[in-house]
């Protein structure tokens, strides 16, 4: 794909979130949403391979899909309040099916189906996109919706989706899947703390995309895809080794990491709230993707020695040009000491 062509696929990625999440007319919401799904295809299928084409098949079936049942939604509470305004969704009918679509755009247990297979068979770049990017512009419609979406609802989906990315995590090996799970499991924990603290919400998003970005940027410089190729990751870069096992840390949530603050304070927020099965189930299923990721951070820091390597390549990888992601990775990951001035 040209650079011309990437630049504008990507601008009209950007133009879709915006669109959305300035919106306050349901037509419009759906445009933004629409724009951005046939942006993101082309990316999808830009490597000419069985694979990427039935990846992006399924990306656009589901999204399509899911974009159907959000007009649907909007035509039925135009059709019993008169008005198309988001603020003004008050029907039940039409709440169950946003909630519904919403949840099947970000990929949520059960209508997680689709998010692994389509991340194994498009690139790493694009995978990145896929599990930063493209949970903007549904969970920006969340948020403008909050206070009349099913709570109830709401907090059974956190649940499953919390029990389900760590279950079946464990039994990967390919990197991608892992970070599939890894994604359904945290959008778990935004969706149980969605209907009480929209500030809290906001900020595990933009932690949970600051510490995704890290390890694939660690999976792009180290053209990583399994478990074998992150053992062989000392012999690449023995810095990266290091940061990149943190990252995994934080990515499970142990402390000082950041990681473990906005699973902290939304356990904090669940028992304040008088939800305390809801935060011990929780609490328990997030033990299931920390079990990953110890297993991850044992492969890459435990299972090769460190030595001296003629090779700092292995044969099959074309070099390219290094970039030097360290120290971003590093700032994502101490930050738990400003937790009085991140979540005030």
């Amino acid at each position: 794909m040209s650079p011309l062509i990437s630049s504008f696929m990507l601008s009209n990625l950007a133009l879709g979130i915006i669109i959305t999440a300035t919106s306050y007319h349901w037509f419009f919401a759906w445009i933004g949403l629409e724009l951005n799904t046939l942006a993101i295809i082309p990316i999808l299928a830009k490597h000419h391979h069985p694979r990427a084409t039935e990846a992006a098949t399924k990306y656009f079936i589901i999204q399509a899909a899911a974009s159907s049942l959000v007009l649907f939604s909007s035509i039925i509470n135009a059709w019993y309040t008169g008005t198309w305004d988001i603020t003004q969704l008050s029907t039940n009918p039409a709440t169950i099916t946003l909630t519904i679509a919403l949840t099947m755009k970000l990929g949520l247990a059960p209508m997680h189906f689709w998010l692994p297979e389509t991340m194994q068979g498009i690139t790493t770049s694009s995978a990145l996109i896929i599990t930063t990017w493209q949970k903007l512009p549904p969970m920006s419609l969340l948020l403008m919706t909050t206070n009349y979406l099913p709570t109830t609802i709401l907090f059974i989906l956190a649940l499953t989706s919390t029990l389900i990315g760590g279950w079946a995590g464990l039994n990967q090996v390919q990197m991608r899947k892992i970070m599939a799970f890894s994604s359904i499991a945290h959008l778990g924990w935004m969706m149980a703390i969605l209907a009480l603290s929209q500030k809290l919400l906001i900020l595990t998003l933009v932690i949970y995309i600051m510490m995704t970005s890290s390890i694939f940027i660690v999976l792009i410089f180290s053209a990583a895809k399994t478990f074998k190729d992150l053992s062989q990751l000392w012999t690449t870069s023995p810095t990266l080794t290091t940061t990149s096992m943190l990252t995994l840390m934080s990515l499970g949530g142990l402390p000082p990491l950041i990681g473990f603050l906005p699973k902290w304070l939304i356990l904090k927020e669940l028992t304040n709230n008088h939800l305390m099965l809801l935060a011990t189930l929780m609490a328990i299923a997030s033990l299931l993707s920390l079990m990953f990721y110890m297993r991850l951070s044992y492969i890459i820091t435990l299972t090769l020695s460190p030595n001296t390597t003629n090779s700092m390549m292995k044969w099959r990888f074309k070099p390219t040009n290094k970039i030097i992601p360290t120290p971003l990775i590093t700032a994502f990951l101490f930050l738990l000491p400003l937790t009085p001035l991140l979540y005030t």
